[in-house]
């Protein structure tokens, strides 16, 4: 999971909240609740680095924190809000 490069799928929506983020997907209709602004900053991220492990150090996440940060992602990535972007060409 550390080494690849993820994105919000683009039926996705993020609005930001006190807690963290509603995310939203417009496909399955599925909404999810990022609990925390470090996971959203996250999120945030990833389209802006060639992997997890990347935008997980650019955001300043401890390594300690890591290993949470997987399951959290691994959790988007099943519930279809997280992808590997699909490049034009």
């Amino acid at each position: 999971m550390l080494d690849c490069h993820l994105a919000l799928d683009p039926q996705v929506a993020l609005r930001r909240e006190p807690f963290g983020a509603l995310a939203y997907h417009y496909g399955n209709r599925r909404l999810i609740f990022l609990k925390h602004p470090d996971i959203v900053q996250v999120v945030e991220a990833l389209p802006r680095h060639p992997t997890v492990a990347d935008a997980l150090a650019a955001c300043g996440i401890a390594e300690s924190r890591w290993p949470s940060f997987v399951i959290g992602l691994e959790s988007l990535v099943r519930s279809e809000m997280l992808r590997e972007p699909v490049l034009a060409g």
